[in-house]
C-alpha cells in the first residue's frame, strides 16, 4: 500500500504561482512513475505532468513551459512547481504513484486561480 498526501493548494491570482508537494508513505521503495492531474468542475480528470524514477518527464501541452514537475526520491515526495497560472488552471489537483502494477491517488488539492 502507497499514502500519498498533497499539500500546497490555494487562491492565486492570475500570473502568479503555486507550489504542490505530494508526500508517499508506505510502500514507497516499489513507487515508479509520479505524476499530478487535475479535474476541473464538470470535466474529466486530465493529465498534467508525470515524472519517471529516473526523473524523465511528460507534460500536457497546456502547461507546458509554465509548470515543472520534479521529485525527490529520497524524501519521496513529487512536486509541481506553477508559474504564470491562468483561470483555466482552477481545478483540484490529484498526486499519483505507480507501485507493484498498482495505481494509487491522493486526495486531492485545490487550486483556484482568480482573474
Amino acid at each position: 500500500q502507497v499514502q500519498l498526501v498533497e499539500s500546497g493548494g490555494g487562491l492565486v491570482q492570475a500570473g502568479g504561482s503555486l507550489r504542490l508537494s505530494c508526500a508517499a508513505s508506505g510502500i514507497i521503495f516499489s513507487i515508479s512513475d509520479m505524476g499530478w492531474y487535475r479535474q476541473a468542475p464538470g470535466k474529466q480528470r486530465e493529465l498534467v505532468a508525470t515524472i519517471s524514477r529516473g526523473r524523465s518527464t511528460n507534460y500536457a501541452d497546456s502547461v507546458k513551459g509554465r509548470f515543472t514537475i520534479s521529485r525527490d526520491n529520497a524524501k519521496n515526495t513529487v512536486y509541481l512547481q506553477m508559474s504564470s497560472l491562468k483561470p483555466e488552471d482552477t481545478a483540484v489537483y490529484y498526486c499519483n504513484a505507480i507501485s507493484r502494477g498498482y495505481l494509487y491517488w491522493g486526495q486531492g488539492t485545490q487550486v483556484t486561480v482568480s482573474s
